[in-house]
């Protein structure tokens, strides 16, 4: 009797984000651990860098269609293109296209990019089936929804799908927990005294549920929130969820340092 042959896993492009490779890497090797848990075969292009957004969103769309160039010549070739940010995501899944008018043959290869494209926490629960990471986390946290992955690609129930399913953990939610941080983007730093407002608030009705930790799936929002908690203070530790997730959350908190 011939054995049926196994199905091949599917290959998925890690996109990093700059954040994360500058900032704070293990949530990038948070993202392999879920990936390859999930039955991926992960890679992580070499030749990768910004996707562009601060340029398309500062209305630079020739020097963001040049970096939307390299990415889609970089990560075309895999089944998959996954980003454990939901703003980095959503530039690529809905606004690469745009950058290319109809009948340039870039345009059909960003609209083919973009249907592969995914943020990291959806795609593990919609397109590999993931109901549980395994993980254990002690304690209470609350969840912040970031405006791209909210608005442009729907993330909100999936991380909570997934936090519910790990032993020890409580999840208490604040109130508006989809209202912005402040972070933005250029937006943090076209507008510092409204987003430092707007962050204020944020970290007001975090520091509301008791929770001990505040997670995101977007590092940009985690570190402006961690930067206004820690000014403030405030005891209340930043992880991305993916850190979480991955059962890697024993290292430091986003904005603090060893020993802190």
């Amino acid at each position: 009797m011939t054995a049926s042959p196994s199905p091949r896993r599917p290959t998925v492009a890690l996109f990093v984000t700059c954040l994360v490779d500058a900032m704070r890497p293990t949530i990038g090797f948070a993202a392999v651990k879920l990936l390859e848990d999930a039955g991926c075969e992960v890679v992580v292009p070499p030749g990768q860098t910004c996707c562009g957004q601060p340029a398309f969103n500062s209305g630079d769309t020739a020097d963001a269609a040049a970096l939307a160039k390299q990415v889609i010549a970089e990560f075309e070739p895999y089944d998959f293109l996954v980003a454990p940010s939901g703003s980095c995501a959503g530039q690529i899944a809905k606004h690469y296209p745009e950058l290319f008018a109809e009948g340039d043959p870039w345009r059909a290869r960003a609209e083919s990019l973009a249907a592969k494209s995914h943020e990291l926490v959806s795609f593990l629960v919609e397109q590999m089936g993931v109901s549980s990471t395994g993980a254990r986390f002690d304690g209470a946290v609350t969840y912040h929804d970031s405006c791209s992955g909210l608005r442009e690609l729907g993330v909100q129930a999936q991380p909570r799908k997934l936090l519910a399913a790990i032993e020890g953990l409580t999840l208490t939610e604040m109130k508006d927990p989809d209202v912005c941080c402040g972070f933005g983007g250029t937006f943090a730093v076209k507008y510092s005294d409204l987003s430092g407002a707007i962050v204020e608030k944020k970290v007001g009705t975090i520091e509301e549920t008791g929770a001990a930790t505040v997670l995101a799936g977007d590092l940009g929002c985690l570190m402006n929130m961690a930067g206004r908690l820690t000014r403030n203070g405030s005891k209340v530790e930043v992880r991305h969820v993916a850190e979480v997730l991955a059962g890697m959350a024993d290292g430091p908190a986003i904005g603090r340092g060893e020993g802190e």
